[in-house]
């Protein structure tokens, strides 16, 4: 006969917790930071508990009294085991010191259990054979959920934060003039930046066509080729292979047409060649998953990070992600994904570049120069980036100007720093940004 098996539980731990808070009070606010009724196995220690909080909260004192007062109010003091029972519980205990070790381990068996129903829950998702993607992202969403209840934080006294702000402070006197967060390879607007910070969502804005994936390749080839630092690409519009091509004539400095036209000479052939070895040791990781979702995007930004300790992650672009469930509109769907994108950075503890389309507002203007206005279908963009950084062309809107092949940087929102524009040079036919050379700095309109 088949051993019956019982969900993970601890009655021991569940009955010690419940001992300490009948006999003392401090116990309570590190108890109730960690359980909800819920997490209990024993429905009785369950009902128990929901009457200790109902105190706790009202700030009455959680004592065999008061305890077994409410219950019979509640007309439950029988059915847990009535006055002789509390009294095991408060007996139980020789000291409340370790309540919190015990709850810890209520918690996590709690979890255990709602592993197991959501193992179920996809079992029989599973069998009914519905769409594999609905099934897929069903299960991140449950899974997600377990996850992110054990995450826990809690205060931390002013004493201790000064401590670590007083030590990056000190780092940043020692490195003084250097860049204290990660470079982008462009000199003036790591000056202007200090560089993409840990947890910092970036939003890089522009029309169509003006170089907002060229720009964000090249910062992800100058951070893993030039500093070795890991990057995550998500390519929602471009494949894998036109975004290796495009960094294949960028680091080999070949002109994109002559490639795909095949009429490369020897010369070019051996930069190609030269360019490839580089790249293919560059710890860049590419994933062209058209319309992926935040849940999907999330999980393996997570993995790649527990595998390859990514220090940079690139979105392109915001808008033809899709969010967790149904929005009821388009700003709603798009302010949740920015969300979960800042979320994403603050999480991973890493800087987030999300690429995002402008709205047809700025051409309508006599100035065509992008402000935060423009972003495209949520002003929660505007809202939850740390950053905001626009693109701008004046040969895309003149052909005739003399700034040709100069890209303005517009800084338009910077939460911790100041705001500013950066010009750099770009020869788009090799998909090549660069620091703007010294004799265009001053140049009319430059």
């Amino acid at each position: 006969m088949e051993e019956i098996k019982l969900p993970p539980h601890n009655l021991e731990a569940e009955q010690s917790v419940l001992g300490a808070l009948l006999i003392d009070s401090e116990a309570a606010p590190v108890v109730t930071a960690i359980l909800q009724p819920q997490h209990f196995y024993r429905e009785s220690h369950r009902q128990i508990y929901e009457v200790m909080l109902h105190l706790y909260s009202k700030n009455e004192p959680i004592d065999l009294i008061t305890v077994s007062d409410a219950l019979a109010q509640r007309d439950l003091l029988e059915q847990i085991g009535g006055l002789p029972y509390l009294t095991l519980l408060a007996n139980l205990v020789p000291s409340s010191a370790v309540a919190g070790q015990y709850a810890q381990i209520i918690r996590n068996k709690a979890i255990l259990r709602e592993l197991i129903a959501a193992s179920q829950q996809i079992s029989a998702a599973c069998y009914q054979q519905e769409d594999v993607a609905t099934v897929l992202e069903g299960a991140e969403q449950l899974i997600f959920r377990l996850s992110q209840s054990r995450v826990q934080r809690d205060f931390q006294s002013m004493s201790e934060i000064i401590a670590e702000v007083y030590e990056q402070i000190a780092q940043m006197v020692q490195n003084k003039g250097s860049v204290s967060g990660l470079p982008t390879g462009f000199k003036e607007l790591d000056e202007l930046t200090s560089g993409l910070q840990p947890s910092d969502l970036i939003i890089i804005a522009a029309r169509p066509s003006v170089g907002k994936t060229a720009f964000s390749l090249n910062i992800t080839q100058n951070v893993a080729i030039r500093q070795g630092k890991p990057v995550a690409f998500f390519s929602l519009e471009m494949s894998k292979d036109q975004l290796a091509m495009r960094m294949l004539c960028c680091e080999a400095r070949v002109d994109g047409q002559k490639v795909r036209s095949g009429f490369l000479d020897a010369n070019d052939w051996a930069k190609i060649s030269e360019a490839s070895d580089i790249l293919s040791e560059a710890p860049i990781f590419i994933d062209d998953t058209p319309a992926i979702s935040v849940m999907e995007m999330r999980s393996k930004a997570r993995r790649l990070k527990l595998e390859h300790d990514i220090s940079l992650i690139v979105v392109d672009y915001l808008q033809l992600m899709r969010s967790r469930g149904r929005a009821e509109s388009r700003q709603q769907e798009v302010a949740e994904i920015t969300r979960s994108l800042k979320a994403l950075a603050r999480e991973l503890q890493v800087p987030v570049i999300a690429l995002s389309q402008l709205s047809r507002r700025a051409e309508d203007r006599e100035g065509k120069r992008p402000t935060l206005a423009d972003l495209r279908e949520s002003g929660e963009i505007e809202q939850a980036a740390d950053l905001v950084a626009f693109l701008y062309r004046e040969d895309y809107y003149d052909q005739d100007t003399a700034n040709r092949n100069i890209v303005e940087v517009i800084i338009g929102k910077h939460r911790n720093g100041p705001v500013g524009t950066v010009k750099l040079t770009n020869l788009r036919h090799i998909g090549l940004f660069s620091n703007l050379a010294p004799e265009h700095a001053e140049a009319p309109g430059a």
